[in-house]
């Protein structure tokens, strides 16, 4: 099993969540987290006082996918995530070493 978490612009997450529930993956996490890195920020004026928006807003969705549909699920994600600007985000993928499902004890594949 492989953890996929993705770290996107927020008004992508529709196209996002479309894209993977039509290739049968309905389970996923989402969070709103702020974050920065080569798109760097920008500057707003807010009262006459001009100042530095370094920590811009994004959205995380994290899911566990079974090994065998990893490939799938990251193309129907970075897909439909791309724009082709900087600031489009990452996808990062981490081994998971068991999954359980607290409802009726599952483990593994099954649990998810």
């Amino acid at each position: 099993m492989k953890k996929i978490e993705a770290i996107i612009q927020p008004f992508k997450m529709d196209d996002v969540k479309q894209a993977l529930t039509g290739i049968g993956i309905e389970g996923m996490t989402i969070s709103e987290v702020r974050g920065h890195g080569r798109q760097k920020g920008h500057k707003e004026v807010y009262r006459g006082q001009e100042y530095n928006v370094d920590l811009l807003p994004k959205v995380k969705v994290e899911m566990v996918v079974a090994s065998g549909r990893t490939d799938e699920v990251i193309k129907a994600l970075s897909d439909a995530a791309r724009t082709g600007k900087i600031g489009d985000g990452k996808i990062f993928i981490y081994d998971v070493a068991e999954a359980i499902r607290i409802r009726n004890g599952d483990r593994g594949d099954a649990a998810l």
